[in-house]
């Protein structure tokens, strides 16, 4: 499996996601299905079947995030030295050249790509378009409307 690119906050989330998982889900589900047993019959038992599929969920989205944390490759955006280009951690301030608005989107991982939170995933034809650039260039993206175009107002890694 290829490295997945993710920066120090995202793998800190995914960490903090799995130890949850791990110290709080895990138990409360083993809990679940132990008390739906103390029911009876497990044939005809709704919450044993319920906590049963829990338990199947939280156990592939542990070795989901396990498998993502070791394919990771923890990119820290303060100790970048891109001279001011768009790279993946940078946050870049754009201007739409149609509409004027201005707004201000980091580009990362597709798991920690948060569209209302300002993170675009480095997949994402907007962050394709703006790998490279400095602050004065245009990047024109095709959107579903049409070619749109930002203007680069600013970079920084932080």
């Amino acid at each position: 499996m290829n490295q997945i690119p993710i920066t120090v906050k995202g793998a800190e989330l995914l960490k903090i996601e799995l130890q949850r998982l791990r110290s709080v889900d895990r138990p409360s589900v083993i809990q679940a299905i132990a008390e739906a047993r103390a029911l009876g019959d497990l044939s005809e038992n709704a919450e044993y079947d319920a906590a049963k599929e829990r338990q199947s969920f939280i156990e592939g989205r542990i070795a989901e995030v396990e498998a993502k944390l070791s394919n990771a490759m923890i990119i820290d955006p303060t100790t970048l030295n891109a001279e001011g280009r768009c790279v993946f951690g940078a946050t870049v301030e754009l201007e739409d050249l149609d509409s004027g608005d201005v707004t201000t989107y980091q580009i990362v991982g597709d798991d920690e790509a948060d569209i209302k939170g300002g993170k675009i995933s480095i997949g994402s034809p907007i962050a394709r378009a703006l790998i490279g650039k400095v602050e004065g260039d245009v990047a024109e993206v095709m959107a579903p409307g049409g070619i749109r175009s930002y203007e680069v107002l600013g970079v920084q890694y932080i």
